[in-house]
């Protein structure tokens, strides 16, 4: 049963970082801009999060200072690699079909493993690398560049989302790595703060400073901050454990479809046979890869 229950909220938490695309390709559709987009799911993120952690602390007696292994301004500082993947994201969101941007960031796998093995020389083993190179199959279909009528697709959107991939892999790497000794609200807290910091000064908000366009632009921040920094750590934090990594890991792959089912239905982007294909191919690898790869191998 505790399993059933880790495997839901696994399921469920990379399902709503699946749903994140349509309502931010809705929100431009608005009018609002990306830095109103990613700045307000920043702030909500940060005072949802920091909101949780206040209450989660009441009635608890006071503790003497702990001495954690990293410092907290280690983990703001590495929130600005999430900073990043909504800012690169978000962008190759308004560029290209939402149901291209999610496969061009799902690219993460192969890149985290040459991240891995350049910065950290843990070299990929087998099955990974003929995984990342099935990966790179599944995405020539899903991108419909092999369909008669090849789609197009802005270079400057495809620069996007592989810099959306190579972001994302770096914060996979450092969220693995430091602050595990934090309560994961207190993580979380940290690193979208972090986050929300970049976003302020990389693309300087200044319509969130206007009431007006905070009352218009609140349904969307809220939805984005629910779906995509308040929920799914919460529910990874309580399901992984549960499920173990490899599990979890293949039910975080839902993520891919949810994301190009809500494009097709709710936005009407056309998705063909051909990219169906290729999406479903992508699942099979990632699936393959978690069934085969040993406990104790590095993540890609």
């Amino acid at each position: 049963m505790e399993k059933l229950k880790g495997s839901l909220a696994v399921f469920f938490g990379a399902a709503s970082f699946g749903v994140l695309s349509t309502f931010v390709k809705k929100a431009y559709k608005a009018g609002f801009t990306l830095g109103e987009v990613t700045g307000s799911q920043a702030l909500f993120g940060v005072v949802f999060l920091w909101l949780v952690y206040a209450i989660s602390q009441i009635g608890k007696a006071p503790k003497q200072i702990t001495i954690r292994k990293d410092p907290k301004w280690l983990l703001f500082a590495a929130g600005l690699s999430s900073g990043l993947v909504s800012v690169l994201y978000y962008q190759c969101v308004q560029l290209v079909p939402a149901s291209i941007a999610i496969i061009l960031l799902m690219q993460y796998i192969w890149i985290g493993a040459i991240l891995e093995w350049l910065l950290f020389k843990k070299a990929p083993s087998q099955i990974q690398l003929i995984g990342c190179v099935l990966i790179i199959v599944g995405t020539i279909f899903s991108t419909g560049l092999l369909e008669e009528e090849v789609p197009t697709l802005s270079a400057e959107g495809l620069l996007y989302g592989f810099g959306a991939a190579t972001a994302y892999s770096l914060f996979i790497m450092l969220n693995g790595r430091i602050g595990n000794d934090y309560p994961t609200v207190l993580k979380s807290a940290l690193m979208i703060t972090g986050a929300l910091v970049l976003i302020l000064v990389l693309l300087r908000p200044v319509g969130l400073l206007s009431l007006e366009t905070m009352y218009r632009l609140l349904p969307y921040g809220l939805l984005l901050a629910l779906f995509g920094t308040v929920i799914p750590p919460l529910l990874f934090a309580y399901g992984m454990p549960k499920t173990g990594y490899s599990l979890g890991s293949i039910l975080s792959a839902v993520e891919l479809p949810v994301a190009v089912s809500m494009s097709h239905l709710i936005l009407g982007e056309y998705v063909s046979g051909g990219q169906w294909f290729g999406l479903v191919f992508i699942l099979a690898v990632i699936v393959i890869i978690q069934l085969r790869k040993p406990k104790k191998a590095p993540t890609i």
